[in-house]
């Protein structure tokens, strides 16, 4: 039962609905039919974004559409009768591996990215490495968590992947 709850927590589906905005993603805000109010915004470290006609407004832990209320109520009734406000992430926050891996280092986050494929990113898998101890550190409702992984865990923005060296 835990495994299938851990599936559906980080799962692609979840992270499209739940994920959670950060310092270093782009995002792309859209106001239908207000060609001024559509623009397209990296989140800087502060987590502060300007909109015209709204106060500076912190985005980090706001998902997708909770931004789009934010600005859905603050453009209602003074500035638009009934505004339609679209929020979409355009570039997810990067990944990092490191250990014994080819390539280590950051890399751009790819939607349905697995524990293989960022691995594959990073050049492969070095001669010493572990085949099977990797783990990877992540923040889960604002909590760093330690996750074993294996080649089918899903990564997520943010994550630090960690490859250890074998002893054999």
């Amino acid at each position: 039962m835990r495994c299938l709850i851990f599936l559906l927590l980080f799962s692609p589906l979840v992270l499209a609905n739940n994920y959670k905005l950060g310092s270093g993603d782009k995002i792309q805000i859209i106001v239908y039919g207000e060609e001024d109010l559509t623009t397209e915004i990296t989140i800087d470290k502060s987590g502060v974004i300007s909109f015209p006609f709204l106060k500076d407004i912190q985005v980090v832990d706001l998902s997708v559409k909770e931004l789009e209320r934010v600005i859905y109520q603050g453009l209602l009734g003074d500035y638009l009768i009934s505004p339609q406000v679209s929020v979409s992430v355009v570039q997810y926050r990067p990944f990092y591996i490191h250990g014994q891996v080819n390539r280590p280092g950051s890399y751009p986050y790819q939607e349905n990215l697995t524990f293989d494929k960022a691995i594959a990113v990073a050049g492969g898998l070095s001669i010493r490495a572990s085949k099977t101890n990797w783990a990877i550190t992540r923040k889960v409702n604002g909590k760093v968590v330690i996750v074993d992984a294996n080649v089918a865990t899903q990564i997520m923005p943010d994550d630090i992947i960690k490859v250890e060296q074998s002893f054999f």
